[in-house]
């Protein structure tokens, strides 16, 4: 067996498993990591964030008799030294924001 060929195959074989990971990680669901970044990204805009966290197993949530697969979590931030406090509920499938609630 020739090693310049082996060489090639197997770069060329790592090469394609790279790029069909990208490809599925950018079509599949986000993760609850890539939500709460989105979430804390939006809420950041006013103030800032002093912590969060979010469920990692999806749960079902009705709203206006519709049902969702979400992911529930928390964010904490802090508006002229005040803190503040919202729950949010975000699509599992597609990460919208369904609900954000204020905690006073």
């Amino acid at each position: 067996m020739n090693w310049k060929t082996f060489i090639l195959g197997v770069t060329a074989g790592f090469a394609a498993g790279y790029a069909t990971k990208q490809v599925l990680e950018q079509s599949g669901p986000p993760s609850p990591e890539k939500i709460l970044d989105v979430v804390k990204a939006a809420v950041k805009k006013d103030g800032k964030i002093y912590g969060s966290w979010i469920l990692m197993k999806p749960e079902t949530y009705q709203k206006y008799d519709l049902d969702y697969e979400v992911y529930k979590g928390g964010i904490t931030r802090s508006i002229n030294n005040t803190q503040e406090q919202f729950e949010f509920v975000a699509d599992a499938t597609t990460g919208t924001i369904i609900d954000l609630i204020s905690k006073k």
